[in-house]
């Protein structure tokens, strides 16, 4: 019997342009925001302005680098002591995560530590968030359609969640345009990530209907598309796929699971300064090649090796690929792509058995569609150093 769950923002606005009706929207839900973006960033200012226009007043938050719980705490704080009845968070992942964060903290009072998973006490929260619009300015994380922030703590050393069904955005906003002047290195890294988000959903150990439709037409896509927008990111046409591709990821792992990528990556942003997406753009296809070797030797009749068949057949346009194609399609994009590796952030291999064991711990690892041992987890941070 098949048994399945979807769930996703209130509202979801796709298509060049649309940036344009988030501050009307804004304004039919609150008259005071908290406008949470980078430093320095033309698209919230825009948006500052025509708030401001519609009687909208904006205090602003600014995000640097993975979110923090602090700034979290901080955005919290600013938005109690304004009376802001609305948030809205308009950049790539770190800002949109911090937004959810920040809007769920405002309806559900207390430590926040009473909320999150692994360091925390992991209660649920009760009271839905607090209207919330996000707008992503990169195409990779799909965190505008997810149901948890992912927030670092650097004195421990982790990154943890923040998960419920009621941080769901009020009102998301994908405009493919506010992409465009993502540079080549941020457009390779988020976009891979965006790939991974597709294709880790479409193997795991619980797919369902929904989302393996979108994951199929998001790999599809991004396989035409990212090297194109990393070659020439003023090409519309392919932002706009790109933009598609990430936001069908966003929907696909909030509704089905992730696997062995993200169970490493979790730990490895909490140990490293390392980019969320730059993990994941290094991991994917080493962690694409140990699940084909364990699937081949130890589960060659898994349902798993033919959905890795069919993701070849979807990224290289052949009917004849098998799985060890996609693994190689994969890492020649990465190459050419010239994704960093792992050493760069800091990782040593004094470290990967601690990265190992938190990952086997992870969430995310429990979706992997064949557990991975330690050896062959090992085997791929050594290839990603």
């Amino acid at each position: 019997m098949m048994q399945f769950e979807f769930a996703t923002a209130t509202r979801i606005l796709f298509g060049r342009g649309r940036v344009k009706e988030a501050a009307p929207l804004a304004s039919a839900m609150g008259r005071r925001a908290l406008l949470i973006a980078p430093a320095t960033s033309e698209h919230a200012e825009v948006l500052r302005s025509q708030l401001g226009s519609l009687g909208v007043e904006t205090t602003g938050l600014s995000v640097t680098g993975e979110p923090k719980i602090t700034t979290v705490l901080e955005g919290t704080r600013i938005a109690t002591e304004t009376q802001s009845n609305l948030v809205i968070g308009c950049g790539g992942g770190s800002v949109i995560d911090t937004g959810k964060a920040v809007a769920a903290l405002m309806r559900n009072p207390g430590d926040p530590l009473d909320y999150l998973e692994v360091v925390g006490r992991g209660v649920p929260l009760t009271r839905p968030s607090a209207p919330y619009i996000a707008i992503p300015t990169t195409a990779g994380t799909g965190s505008e359609v997810t149901r948890n922030a992912v927030l670092a703590l650097p004195e421990q050393r982790v990154k943890v969640s923040l998960r419920s069904p009621l941080m769901l955005p009020t009102l998301a906003v994908v405009d493919p345009e506010l992409t465009c002047t993502m540079p080549a290195d941020i457009t390779a890294s988020t976009g891979l990530d965006a790939l991974t988000q597709l294709i880790e959903p479409f193997v795991c150990n619980s797919p369902n209907p929904i989302t393996d439709s979108l994951c199929r037409d998001g790999i599809r896509r991004a396989s035409l598309s990212l090297r194109r927008a990393c070659e020439n990111g003023r090409d519309a046409g392919v932002r706009e796929e790109m933009a598609l591709a990430s936001l069908f990821g966003g929907l696909a792992l909030a509704n089905a699971r992730l696997g062995a990528v993200h169970g490493l990556a979790a730990p490895l942003g909490g140990m490293f300064p390392a980019p969320h997406g730059a993990v994941c753009a290094r991991l994917l296809p080493l962690v694409m090649d140990a699940n084909v070797r364990a699937l081949r030797s130890r589960a060659p009749a898994s349902p798993a090796l033919d959905r890795y068949h069919e993701v070849a057949r979807l990224l290289t346009g052949e009917a004849s690929s098998h799985a060890e194609d996609a693994v190689e399609w994969v890492r020649s994009l990465c190459a050419d792509l010239r994704i960093s590796s792992l050493k760069q952030f800091g990782l040593t291999k004094q470290e990967i058995p601690d990265v190992v064991a938190r990952g086997q711990k992870a969430s995310s690892m429990k979706g992997n569609p064949i557990p991975l041992t330690d050896e062959e987890l090992t085997a791929v941070l050594l290839g990603a150093l």
